[in-house]
């Protein structure tokens, strides 16, 4: 069997690329590794960028989303026990962003795409690659016992950091950048009412701490911890005493508390692969690109990438023209190195570093500054709401 693309992973950049080339007449099948039930409920990002909801409003899949979204026009920096509000739509024209988890856009997408008629394929196991550097690269996989092989035009490889479709190319051919931290981040969802409307960043001596929500009645909070740690080392009594050591202000202001429903640690790293395509393989999302979570830019990242590359082969199919798809990474790439250096940024001014007393009161005087002057915050505010995708 023959098909125009054929999307590896339905996660937000390859159910986003499938949405937008369906609009565009070009027929994809979707291969998922897990079964639905996981890809629906798997909690991620919760921060959209202005681009991107503006992306999903445009491609007709935002009705909920503006529907349930909490728009937030700042967000607080917090270190030495006091609060400093930046204000994003003051310092950007009026622009915004929304919290609504990604786990959500995904519910919305996939229904998008099945009431569209749009083919999913999920637990397709084995997923192989085969002759991306042709004019016809061939996807093999399973589904139960049955083994499937089908020829296609272009390949999108939007499977995640620990998928099949980057290994696929050849050793040589990708450039790797790469840092990892010396700490994690042990997210919890608990349900309790968020205790303020917008999300506060703060710089503790214990540890870096992020207060947030997922929904009025859903709060969503994380501490900076060992990424050795492991999940039964901490007990939710731990959990929120961190939590109000490390929020809680001058005035007496702690988070409010709930019973916790998930928890679990999410290691950080920053990741690059350049280029973001060979042969007939492009690659979207975290499979070419990670971010660590404190800019909150990687679910960003794989729409603005799924963006780029549904543009650039719908007009290869309208026109033959493969100017936009030879430049695909090229002009992706300006975006991610942005959000990649915003992340980096946001991350070593406001997390705790071993115990090198230089290096905070190095980022005690950033943070100072940054709430201190309106040029610095408008730089935070211009990266935080999302810059343009070109």
């Amino acid at each position: 069997m023959h098909l125009p693309v054929v999307i590896i992973g339905a996660g937000p950049a390859g159910l986003v690329l499938a949405h937008l080339l369906h609009q565009q007449g070009v027929e994809t099948r979707i291969l998922e590794l897990h079964a639905r039930d996981y890809v629906e409920h798997r909690l991620r990002a919760g921060v959209l960028e202005q681009t991107t909801v503006d992306l999903l409003n445009a491609a007709g899949v935002g009705e909920r989303l503006e529907r349930e979204g909490l728009v937030h026009h700042g967000f607080s920096f917090q270190f030495d026990g006091e609060r400093h509000r930046i204000a994003l739509s003051e310092l950007t024209g009026g622009r915004t962003i929304t919290v609504y988890g990604q786990h959500e856009v995904v519910k919305d997408l996939i229904a998008a795409r099945l009431a569209a008629g749009g083919e999913i394929v999920f637990e397709a196991k084995e997923i192989s690659l085969h002759g991306i550097d042709s004019d016809h690269p061939r996807v093999r996989y399973t589904v139960g016992d049955e083994t499937h092989e089908v020829t296609c035009d272009f390949v999108a490889g939007c499977d995640g950091f620990h998928g099949v479709c980057r290994p696929s190319i050849p050793v040589g051919a990708l450039r790797l950048y790469e840092r990892s931290y010396p700490f994690a981040w042990l997210g919890v969802l608990a349900a309790s009412p968020p205790a303020t409307h917008e999300l506060i960043y703060a710089c503790h001596e214990r540890g870096f701490a992020l207060n947030s929500m997922r929904s009025p009645q859903l709060s969503r909070l994380y501490v900076q911890c060992n990424p050795h740690d492991p999940i039964g080392a901490w007990p939710d009594d731990r959990i929120w005493s961190e939590l109000r050591t490390r929020l809680a202000t001058n005035d007496g202001w702690e988070p409010a508390e709930g019973p916790i429903l998930e928890k679990s640690i999410t290691a950080m790293r920053s990741f690059v692969a350049e280029p973001m395509q060979w042969g007939r393989l492009y690659l979207a999302g975290d499979a070419a690109h990670v971010v660590p979570p404190t800019g909150a830019k990687g679910m960003n990242l794989a729409v603005a990438d799924a963006g780029v590359l549904a543009d650039a082969l719908s007009v290869w199919y309208r026109t033959g023209n493969d100017m936009a798809l030879r430049g695909y990474s090229e002009l992706c790439l300006r975006r991610v190195w942005r959000a990649e250096h915003f992340s980096w940024w946001m991350t070593s001014m406001l997390h705790r570093f071993d115990d090198d007393p230089f290096q905070w009161r190095l980022q005690l005087s950033q943070l100072q500054y940054v709430c201190s002057s309106r040029a610095a915050a408008t730089t935070v505010a211009e990266n935080y709401v999302g810059l343009p995708t070109v």
